[in-house]
């Protein structure tokens, strides 16, 4: 797997990107990385998502200590991934990928302890598809799209609170919102930017994304049943 030539550190451009990257997530809690990845890497990607797309779960409910917000979504586990997919694990594991997360944040970021959330599929399919309103368990979340809506106008958009963790908040238009591509990511401190994923507006599209969880060796998680929930048999 490589990461674009973009976010390379040693080049004067590469420097340039990641400071403004830096910056950016200090003020936000959120950070884009367009294009992250090569076109070689996501053809890998896809082709492990053909095989692990058949063993998701369909999910549709609220979830009751995320406010009751809606969770109606296709997932996987990362206990699943890490038993149906060699890639992705070694993706997640990848030093000039966790070096880039680590420059960008600021943070000596570890693998999550628990399993089942390190690393995540989610696929939003259907009109109203949505992941309702919630907060992490861990701190760093980085989000790669491997399918993603023509457009804003069709949803699946990410909606943010910079700074909050008041779920409230979403009811009074303070929200940032994001559209990403196919090939994009994006970083974000998911343990206080409270975050959601806007409903699909129509059939015939999909949102595909990867879910990496990254945590620091000082970072106590406030634990909540919503992994278990959304990811578990």
């Amino acid at each position: 797997m490589r990461i674009s030539l973009a976010y390379n550190q040693t080049p004067t451009a590469g420097a340039a990107v990641r400071a403004a990257l830096r910056d950016r997530f200090a003020i936000e809690g959120y950070a884009p990385l367009p294009e992250l990845f090569d076109a070689a890497s996501l053809a890998g990607l896809d082709s492990e998502l053909t095989r692990l797309e058949l063993a998701c779960t369909r999910r549709d409910f609220r979830m009751a200590c995320m406010d009751g917000s809606p969770r109606h979504m296709t997932t996987l586990g990362g206990q699943a991934i890490a038993t149906g997919s060699a890639l992705i694990p070694r993706l997640y594991d990848d030093p000039s990928l966790r070096e880039l997360l680590c420059a960008i944040t600021g943070l000596e970021l570890i693998a999550v302890p628990d399993p089942l959330e390190r690393h995540v599929l989610n696929i939003l399919h259907r009109p109203g598809d949505t992941h309702g309103a919630h907060i992490d368990d861990y701190p760093i979340a980085l989000v790669v799209f491997l399918e993603a809506p023509p457009g804003p106008p069709d949803g699946g958009l990410l909606e943010y609170l910079s700074d909050s963790t008041d779920l409230r908040r979403f009811a009074m238009g303070q929200t940032r919102f994001a559209y990403h591509r196919r090939g994009d990511a994006y970083l974000l401190r998911s343990d206080t930017t409270a975050h959601r994923v806007t409903p699909l507006r129509r059939s015939g599209i999909r949102r595909v994304a990867l879910n990496f969880a990254y945590t620091t060796e000082e970072f106590t998680p406030v634990r909540t049943s919503s992994a278990a929930r959304l990811y578990g048999r």
